[in-house]
């Protein structure tokens, strides 16, 4: 069962939130501020955390900071504060996705389930071709060496492994790419991206073996 972390300091949204998630097959633990949420992570194997940016003590994006930096989990911001400031900063420190209040519940299953999915949190670690892929600590390394995956890079690749055998269209990756980097990619972009990733993991970049073209359709890991 999926365990999430919710950090929020509103006993009524923590109440509610918490039923509806359980009803939703989720194990949901809570943490009123910063401390309680940093003394459970250190006790706890989560698999996602929910965070709003004002908290009793400390705040949403150092949290998020620490979150990322130390345990490789995937964080969704939940907060009142829908400015672009706040929205900039929350995806800068790391977040995977960022929900305003007032949010709908099932919209918030979706974009759960959306994360996880494209965070490989449905693995641990993941051997392809070489590459080992640990999604708990966020690391991807080939031969004992870190591939030094830039973030984009590796959601990128992590959504290639979610899909093995999968053609998947330009215009999907786009669309899971945005998502993550939360502002604009262009499809040149993405021809970039996909470039430097293929450097990094194939043995020779101009014949790639592990993300193959498929001329026409997209691209596929076999």
């Amino acid at each position: 069962m999926t365990r999430i972390l919710l950090v929020e300091d509103d006993k009524s949204i923590v109440e509610k939130l918490s039923e509806f998630l359980s009803s939703e097959n989720f194990s949901v633990d809570s943490a009123s501020g910063q401390d309680e949420a940093l003394k459970k992570l250190e006790c706890g194997a989560y698999d996602l955390v929910l965070l709003d940016i004002s908290l009793a003590d400390g705040n949403g994006f150092s949290v998020c900071t620490i979150v990322k930096t130390e345990y490789g989990i995937p964080v969704i911001f939940l907060t009142a504060s829908g400015d672009e400031y706040s929205t900039v900063t929350g995806f800068n420190v790391g977040a995977d996705d960022y929900i305003p209040k007032p949010f709908r519940p099932r919209e918030l299953v979706s974009r759960i389930k959306n994360v996880l999915r494209r965070s490989g949190k449905n693995g641990g670690v993941i051997d392809l071709h070489g590459i080992r892929i640990d999604t708990v600590r966020g690391t991807a390394t080939k031969g004992g060496r870190d591939l030094c995956l830039s973030a984009l890079e590796y959601r990128l690749l992590l959504v290639f492994l979610n899909n093995r055998g999968s053609i998947l269209s330009r215009s999907k990756l786009l669309e899971e790419v945005w998502d993550i980097a939360g502002e604009f990619v262009s499809d040149n972009t993405l021809t970039v991206y996909i470039k430097r990733l293929r450097d990094k993991i194939e043995d020779d970049p101009q014949n790639p073996e592990i993300i193959t073209t498929v001329r026409g359709l997209g691209y596929r890991v076999v």
